[in-house]
């Protein structure tokens, strides 16, 4: 009897704990949700015009503020604005029209949403500007273009055309329980820790796809891999990860790399997919990339070209690397970051050989640079080709995914376990 009556006494608090929690989590739940439809909703985007003029229409269901500007080297017009819910039709983008190639979209950092306007040849924004809704339409964001050669473009340069004010990009809450909770009470410093830092990369993200097989895009991809080895890797408890984005942000080259060093990382890894272009043959298989001044091939280098141009993609207007930058890359100080990174390279061929087919010729090197990290030992490997069906299955699969995850994390514990065991020699 005492039996069953502490059975069921348990049973009681188990409901009230559940009960509670419930009503904890409702409001943190609909937080959650009121901070989602808080964003504007874009339902619809459409092209206008000819080869001279050419018209983008973007519709809304409120007014927003925005700017718009192009910029060269691809032909491109960039509009920034607040955060925006894009549920455009599919394939929303992939085509054309007069001055206009196609336009991609997506969040760019959290709060701030951006459209990237692919152009044909050189163009200017002529007028840029909000519509209210009036006559059953719903508010538009219309850019309007008009050709010009390419002197006057250059001489364009530098004046972006803008609405009234420019919009302010605020970062938005990591965590909804922060707007309903109240501030913690200073907590005493930490000592620092003493685990080697790894910096997971995946490739591409917010209004940068990268390739594209299908509905699946390799951002998508390679973001669930990255998620997946992290996992793995804190579940050891060895190493303090580092993601360079952990959704679907659009994060400059040059924010990768300054991840990794401000981090001071061990060891910095970034994950792609490749593609071949129809007509250029059928590749398989994963390949490892290094840095290198000079591409083993005209694949890699071809490849390092492509990857380079994710800043151009995503909007950003690139600029030279400074000089001091430049040097330390071809100095001979960084010999032996490049020597490890070799190093890791190899090792972790070694590990994923054995659980998924490779690449033909799965080490190569070439002008990566989100590689160029010049004191941090850094790879850069294509899990495999979305041009290749029977590697775009393996790509989605979890049980595919997670034989490679435990691959790259059994090199990472070898590469780093010699490494930190040299340094402590060493000293």
């Amino acid at each position: 009897m005492a039996s069953r009556a502490n059975h069921k006494v348990l049973l009681e608090c188990a409901v009230l704990c559940t009960a509670a929690l419930a009503l904890f989590d409702a409001p943190i739940a609909r937080a959650q949700d009121q901070a989602a439809s808080s964003y504007p909703v874009a339902s619809d985007a459409r092209l206008a015009g000819d080869a001279k003029q050419t018209r983008f229409v973007l519709d809304l269901d409120r007014t927003i503020q925005f700017r718009a500007f192009a910029l060269p080297d691809p032909y491109r017009v960039v509009v920034d604005m607040p955060q925006v819910n894009f549920r455009l039709p599919a394939g929303a983008g992939t085509g054309g029209r007069g001055l206009v190639k196609g336009f991609r979209y997506g969040l760019v950092m959290p709060g701030g949403s951006r459209i990237v306007i692919d152009l044909a040849g050189p163009a200017k924004v002529t007028n840029s500007y909000v519509l209210d809704s009036a006559n059953g339409q719903p508010p538009r964001l219309v850019v309007e273009l008009e050709e010009v050669d390419r002197a006057s473009f250059a001489q364009a340069q530098g004046t972006p055309q803008a609405p009234q004010s420019r919009p302010e990009l605020k970062p938005a809450l990591s965590d909804s329980r922060a707007a309903i909770t109240a501030p913690a009470p200073p907590q005493p410093a930490t000592p620092p820790d003493p685990r080697p830092v790894v910096v997971i990369d995946p490739g591409h993200g917010g209004v940068d796809n990268g390739t594209q097989s299908g509905s699946e895009v390799e951002k998508n991809v390679v973001l669930a891999f990255g998620l997946a080895l992290r996992d793995r890797l804190e579940k050891s408890g060895k190493y303090r990860v580092v993601m360079t984005r952990t959704d679907d942000t659009f994060i400059a080259l040059g924010d990768r790399v300054h991840v990794a060093r401000t981090q001071s990382a061990a060891l910095f890894v970034s994950i792609h997919a490749d593609s071949l272009p129809k007509g250029e043959g059928d590749a398989q298989g994963a390949t490892i990339y290094t840095l290198s001044d000079h591409a083993t091939d005209a694949q890699a280098a071809s490849l390092a070209e492509s990857e380079n141009r994710a800043d151009a993609i995503g909007g950003v207007n690139l600029t030279e690397e400074p000089t001091d930058v430049a040097d330390i890359l071809i100095d001979l100080a960084q010999r032996e970051t490049r020597t490890f990174s070799n190093r890791f390279a190899r090792l972790l061929m070694g590990e994923i050989k054995t659980a998924a087919k490779m690449h033909k010729h799965p080490l190569k090197s070439a002008g990566f640079r989100v590689l160029k990290a010049p004191d941090v030992p850094s790879v850069l490997i294509e899990l495999g080709y979305v041009s290749n069906k029977s590697d775009m299955e393996n790509l989605v699969s979890e049980g595919w995914r997670s034989r490679i995850v435990g691959s790259m994390a059994r090199a990472i514990d070898i590469f780093l376990a010699k490494k930190l065991a040299t340094a402590g020699a060493a000293n």
